[in-house]
């Protein structure tokens, strides 16, 4: 009787394993899985061929063509905190190189960095045809993308998302930045740092608010340019990334 005692209690313990492990699993949230894939595209006839990085999370809602700051890369720290922020709220990216930034010369022309644009959301869109479309930037990235948006529009593109949109030089406060923009028919989301030396909010708020229904502005406390905040007089304790990603996802669900 004792041996039999013995495997009852056995297979009782099994049991109580089983559901506390069962129990536990469903506690626990599925880890999302992240899709990084480097590839090329053809920037322009007379430039070549230039690296991309797409990054799709599971489940992800939309594809967001993301050019990166003036004297930076595609894999500069800011781009990249932005880019994995946004993953986290479902929308995955395929952020690029300008030429010049490729093969380290002086800053391309224009109209090359424009045509890279547009080679790179066709470039997107055949890589993820499936998702719907956006294309914006950080700094120089986004203010290249409006004024492509602006001579022609991008191919399939529903709305620009404008991370540190540079209305002027520091110190310089100007608007012949933004007069291109009254062109633009597709949505609009500026992402400003309300300490933003390349944009003065009593300059940015009102040559957005001309734009009407079809621009809007979502100003981050304390933050600058580069979204360094002031931790001790910054009013909310989510981190700024996050924040304009959560804040990205939501627009973005509005318009498409």
């Amino acid at each position: 009787m004792s041996i039999l005692h013995g495997w009852v209690a056995r297979i009782r313990l099994w049991k109580m394993q089983r559901s506390a492990d069962a129990l536990c699993g469903s506690a626990i949230t599925p880890v999302k899985v992240m899709r990084t894939v480097e590839l090329k595209f053809e920037a322009s006839k007379e430039k070549g061929k230039v690296s991309a990085l797409l990054m799709r999370p599971e489940a992800a809602t939309h594809l967001l063509v993301l050019g990166h700051g003036a004297s930076t890369n595609m894999r500069h720290p800011t781009i990249a905190a932005i880019a994995e922020a946004l993953a986290k709220s479902g929308i995955a990216t395929f952020r690029y190189n300008f030429p010049y930034s490729e093969h380290g010369t002086a800053r391309n022309s224009a109209a090359i960095c424009i045509e890279t644009i547009r080679n790179a959301v066709r470039a997107a869109s055949k890589a993820v045809p499936d998702l719907p479309l956006l294309a914006g930037g950080h700094s120089f990235g986004g203010r290249m993308t409006t004024t492509a948006q602006s001579e022609e529009s991008l191919e399939n593109v529903k709305g620009l998302v404008l991370f540190s949109f540079p209305l002027h030089l520091p110190g310089r406060p100007d608007t012949k930045r933004a007069e291109h923009l009254s062109k633009i028919k597709v949505p609009m989301l500026f992402l400003s740092g309300t300490r933003d030396e390349l944009a003065t909010l009593d300059l940015l708020k009102p040559a957005i608010k001309q734009l009407g229904r079809r621009a809007k502005l979502h100003t981050i406390d304390t933050a600058n340019h580069s979204y360094k905040i002031l931790k001790r007089t910054r009013t909310s304790t989510e981190d700024v990334f996050d924040e304009m990603a959560r804040v990205a996802a939501d627009w973005a669900a509005k318009i498409i």
